[in-house]
């Protein structure tokens, strides 16, 4: 990677980052790409906004190769951006962060022949193809970095990640060749468990609509007459061609999108359509204003409670609190007074985690009173390190014991802790002096909730993780046949006209009991050396109804005809 993009990657994300290895891709892999590409290139010259085309050539993507990332990432550093490679599926908070730190993660993978049109998991058709090319675009760049950063501060349900968990689970499972029936039974039984068993929309699932209604289907225009932009439609051969028919209903971009879920097995009713890139900014910051990050209050506190994943609460003195927020126990008027934190917590200030106040003092939990106070004293920065004080907040909680320090942060008084310490709230106990040292927070209000700890550095994984590994390939020697295939059809072309060697390979293409569609489509794009001489004879080989699968016929036909025009 550029040292611009290894600069910008937080010590956090690294373990997402795998080596992309080049070398496991096979000849098939490359042509399955090419393949692909040229499908697209073709279709989307017309179908595609007009950044598409220049954007392949400027983010150093083509027709004949499978992109190296450390390439597409030199590209982009002209940009601002950087590109680097990653194990398919990565938890969403990753995903934003990475984006808001302008990077763009690339799932490495290779989609197989048997998904060539449309693949479950993350692969490099998608990302790379998709996603970069529109980089080179300023407005749409910095919309992604807009939608990277209002995505990390959503907060996400510890729902939501059990159901990122059975969708990584059942599209790895899915993309694998050695996976059973039955494994993918259980896999696509488990995500129905998870989908059954989810509640209420959440925030960070009201910015994945955002995401997939824009840079994954969007459309950009007018209804009348709109042009693709989405990665999942540019990177998709068969969905690129059929989102523009009539049948797909075109509905105008506005905030309302988020109130529209998806299905990702299924092709889309609707779609919407932007005016224009800077409309994707306009919305999306229409979204950003109901979100707990910018809302804060009694709003926010609820949403993280209900979450039960790790969020961080932000007080007007900067303070700032992460953890799981238990629950929150609110005055006469409705306001937070009390917030209880289970598990490990952390305190910090501008994102900064304050001096011995992580998850080792925090570890199993936090607790504080908030709001103003009455009774003789009414101001916290009045208690006196070392002596024995009591104060009464207006919500009825009383808090008593030995000052021992004050914590400040920026010239404001952040934190007061206490020995031989208690706080209650009438007859209820919230603190009691056996459980050791207390650390109260300093504030009136709640001004932000957002997602995930505020020093994640310090704070450490918030969930588990393991890198997918891609296992090596063991080729059966009919495999090892085919790859050779593949590979001396790609020497060919390099090579220029031949006549001798094409003969030769149709030949022993013609011989195959079964032969490969994709190889025939090759010789097909080949056979003008011999003046088309071969054609016929090719062509009744590769008749699309001796194939018996519908997405190999279409593919199939596609290639036919695109051979016929030439290079592309």
């Amino acid at each position: 990677m550029t040292p611009s993009t290894r600069a910008r990657l937080p010590r956090h994300l690294q373990r997402y980052v795998v080596s992309q290895n080049y070398e496991r891709y096979t000849p098939e892999d490359q042509a399955v790409w090419r393949f692909v590409m040229r499908q697209l290139k073709s279709y989307l010259s017309q179908a595609a906004h007009e950044s598409y085309l220049p954007g392949l050539v400027k983010t150093g993507l083509n027709t004949e190769e499978i992109p190296r990332i450390e390439v597409i990432d030199q590209h982009l550093e002209k940009f601002g951006w950087g590109a680097l490679p990653v194990s398919g599926f990565i938890p969403p908070a990753a995903f934003m962060e990475f984006q808001a730190l302008g990077l763009l993660p690339i799932a490495s993978d290779m989609r197989t022949v048997e998904h060539l049109t449309y693949t479950p998991a993350p692969d490099i058709v998608h990302e790379a193809a998709g996603h970069a090319p529109f980089l080179a675009n300023p407005e749409y760049a910095a919309y992604l970095k807009q939608y990277g950063d209002v995505a990390r501060n959503s907060i996400i349900s510890k729902q939501d990640l059990d159901q990122y968990e059975a969708i990584r689970i059942l599209s790895d499972v899915k993309e694998d060749p050695q996976s059973t029936a039955r494994q993918i039974q259980q896999a696509e039984a488990r995500l129905q468990q998870v989908n059954a068993a989810m509640g209420g929309v959440s925030e960070a699932a009201l910015l994945s609509r955002m995401n997939w209604w824009t840079a994954e289907y969007g459309l950009i225009g007018s209804p009348d007459n709109p042009k693709i932009f989405g990665a999942g439609l540019l990177s998709s051969v068969g969905e690129s061609a059929a989102c523009l028919r009539p049948e797909v209903r075109k509905i105008p971009l506005s905030v309302d999108c988020v109130n529209y879920s998806y299905d990702i097995t299924e092709p889309q009713p609707h779609l919407f359509v932007t005016r224009d890139f800077a409309q994707l900014g306009e919305v999306l910051e229409k979204l950003a204003a109901q979100l707990a990050f910018r809302r804060g209050g009694v709003y926010g506190l609820k949403r993280a409670s209900e979450a039960q994943t790790v969020n961080t609460v932000q007080l007007d003195t900067g303070l700032q609190i992460s953890g799981i927020l238990k629950d929150f126990i609110p005055d006469a008027h409705g306001e937070p007074a009390y917030l209880r934190f289970q598990g490990p917590c952390q305190l910090a200030a501008a994102r900064t985690e304050l001096n011995h106040q992580g998850i080792t003092r925090h570890a199993h939990g936090f607790s504080s009173p908030l709001g103003p106070l009455r009774g003789a004293v009414r101001d916290l920065a009045a208690l006196k390190p070392g002596h024995r004080a009591r104060i009464e907040f207006t919500s009825g909680v009383v808090v008593e014991g030995q000052v021992l320090h004050h914590t400040r942060h920026d010239g404001k008084l952040v934190l007061v802790t206490w020995t031989d310490c208690k706080a209650t709230l009438g007859s209820e106990v919230l603190f009691d002096p056996s459980w050791g040292e207390y650390d109260m927070a300093v504030g009136l209000n709640v001004v932000s909730v957002f997602a995930g700890p505020a020093d994640r550095e310090r704070f450490g994984q918030i969930e588990d993780f393991v890198a997918k590994q891609i296992p090596a390939r063991r080729l059966s020697p009919a495999e090892m046949r085919r790859h050779e295939f593949f590979k001396s059809l790609r020497d060919l072309r390099a090579a220029g006209p031949d006549l001798a060697r094409f003969q030769a390979l149709l030949r022993d293409y013609l011989a195959q009991p079964r032969p490969d569609w994709l190889q025939g489509v090759e010789l097909l794009e080949l056979s003008h050396v011999t003046g088309g001489a071969d054609r016929a004879a090719l062509l009744e080989v590769l008749k699309p109804e001796l194939f018996p699968h519908g997405n190999v016929r279409q593919s199939l036909s596609d290639g036919i005809a695109l051979a016929g025009r030439g290079s592309v």
